[in-house]
């Protein structure tokens, strides 16, 4: 048979090209499989950190005796002697910081004698010190009165104890909170007043007014911690130690051992749930992550409001109004190089630049007599403008190219009907161009949401104990700091004190921001379709 020399040739050998065809198809599939493991591991480990699992009490050997620990398995590992001989460990999440001083301990499978699963073992989780695991003893409410643990009333009792002190810690919080910190404001605000205009009969007479109403919030306040510190439950861990626990304390108690599937998924829905609506608690390895997530989203909105109109702004200039020459493309090298400036520089630039020359201008200006520096500190404010300059190259290039897409033909016929430049622009150009102008705030909002090196510079902490939107007058609160979750998770990850508890939280609270991402990003793909099908266009 005669050899074929036509580039297409279908004698049965590869066409020319083929193998690179198969290596750019190996690669994007490489690709894929990486990313939906990474995703599928970070979903599992997210989802399995809520999942309740069962307490077993163990009989371990210990220097020729016998130790009864109790708790749930959390990972197995092989530990390696100096002999080479190696041994299967288990870690044990125990609980009980107040006993062991660990909660978690490394365990010898071979020394794991027996285990059992008694349907009496409580999980107990606390506002502070952790959780408890243990065998319910007594519940000593105020009055003297002690139920035991068999008696017909104890779980309906303990709910409502468990009730009554949620109610009153809630009650403590807007008495603290609301009332005291309004009554200190005021005070602060007529000291100032007395130190800058001197004394005033008026003054004094409303500061005694206010310490008067101080006082009376305090006696509240104490009677309020007393109620909670009032009553209790004594808990017996697994080698039988006294724990008691103040009803004020109790935030919810869990019998996993006596739960079924349904049982167990009630209480796992419960935790995401709490998960989702409250504030972190033991240096942010237990208790929600609510303020960070609101902080996380109200940060990448108020940076979408900034670095929308000024990047479409620069792209109209540069594509519809610049005259095309050496400068302009200077300026776009820029813009593209922008792209690829570390985050931390703008980190930098955000803390030098808004901080301390605009934050202080504005406290010159509009709070010559704070005490307390205003604006010039970080807040939310002044971490949206860095992000906003950050992504802000993402948005301009976009929106470019978006520009240059629309064709030639409308922007003649618009023009052919009389319209101005700028009307041809505002009335054809850019409603053709939203859907490409979305893309790039949707890349800018992908961006701005992960980043978390700058931010640290300019406002983002640890823990926030008010949020930047709220009840309080004005009601906005630009200059305040705030809370993010991928600072969370590196806060969780680096900067713990209990590494090994923060680790389920790491998962939760990167499924939760991967999820927030891309919740955002679905939201606006679904505004660029509907807008892209509203303005569909063709050229004539």
């Amino acid at each position: 048979m005669a050899r074929s020399d036509k580039p297409f040739s279908t004698t049965g050998r590869s066409r020319r090209g083929e193998p690179l065809v198969w290596l750019t198809a190996a690669g994007l599939a490489i690709g894929v499989l990486l990313t939906v493991s990474l995703l599928g591991l970070v979903v599992y480990k997210g989802l399995e950190s809520f999942w309740p699992g069962r307490i077993m009490v163990w009989e371990v050997a210990k220097d020729g005796g016998h130790e009864t620990i109790a708790g749930y398995e959390v990972q197995e590992r092989t530990r390696r002697d100096l002999d080479g001989t190696t041994h299967a460990e288990v870690q044990v999440f125990r609980g009980n910081a107040e006993l062991y001083g660990e909660k978690f301990i490394y365990l010898d499978r071979a020394d794991l004698q027996t285990g059992t699963e008694p349907d009496d073992i409580l999980l107990i989780e606390r506002m502070e010190g952790g959780l408890v695991i243990g065998r319910a003893r007594a519940l000593e409410l105020d009055g003297g009165e002690t139920l035991a643990p068999d008696a017909t009333d104890f779980r309906k009792r303990l709910e409502g104890l468990i009730q009554t002190s949620k109610e009153r810690r809630k009650e403590l919080k807007h008495i603290e909170k609301k009332e005291i910190g309004r009554n200190a404001k005021r005070v602060k605000e007529l000291t100032l007043q007395q130190k800058l205009h001197g004394e005033s009969e008026a003054i004094d007479r409303e500061l005694a007014s206010l310490q008067a109403e101080f006082q009376k919030l305090d006696a509240e306040r104490g009677e309020i911690r007393k109620q909670l510190d009032a009553d209790h439950l004594v808990v017996l861990s697994a080698d039988d130690r006294e724990i008691r626990i103040a009803g004020g304390e109790l935030l919810h108690v869990y019998r996993p051992n006596q739960a079924g599937f349904f049982g167990r998924l009630g209480e796992m829905l419960r935790r995401i749930w709490e998960f989702l609506s409250t504030d972190p608690r033991e240096a942010n390895t237990e208790g929600g992550v609510f303020p960070a997530i609101f902080g996380t989203v109200v940060m990448t909105l108020v940076m979408s409001l900034f670095v929308t109109p000024f990047g479409v702004i620069a792209a109209i200039y540069l594509r519809e109004y610049a005259k095309q020459g050496p400068l302009v493309r200077a300026v776009r090298i820029s813009v593209n190089n922008l792209a690829g400036v570390p985050s931390i520089v703008f980190g930098v630039f955000g803390l030098a630049f808004f901080i301390y020359f605009v934050g202080g201008v504005f406290d010159s200006w509009f709070f010559p007599n704070s005490e307390e520096p205003v604006y010039k500190s970080g807040g939310i404010l002044w971490a949206s403008l860095t992000l906003a300059l950050l992504t802000v190259p993402v948005v301009i290039v976009a929106t470019e190219e978006a520009l240059a897409a629309v064709p030639r033909g409308v922007r003649e016929a618009a023009l052919a009907c009389g319209a101005s430049k700028w009307q041809a622009i505002q009335r054809v150009v850019l409603p053709a161009s939203l859907p490409g102008i979305l893309t790039g705030v949707i890349l800018a909002m992908a961006r701005g949401a992960g980043e978390v090196a700058p931010l640290m510079l300019v406002g983002v902490v640890k823990i926030a104990p008010d949020l930047p939107i709220d009840a309080t007058a004005p009601f906005v609160h630009p200059e305040r700091q705030f809370m993010h979750l991928g600072f969370h998770i590196y806060d969780l990850g680096f900067q713990s004190p209990d590494s090994e508890a923060a680790k389920p939280m790491v998962f939760a609270t990167t499924l939760l921001l991967i999820t927030i991402v891309v919740v955002m990003n679905l939201s606006a793909i679904i505004i660029r379709n509907r807008l892209r099908k509203k303005y569909a266009t063709s050229s004539f």
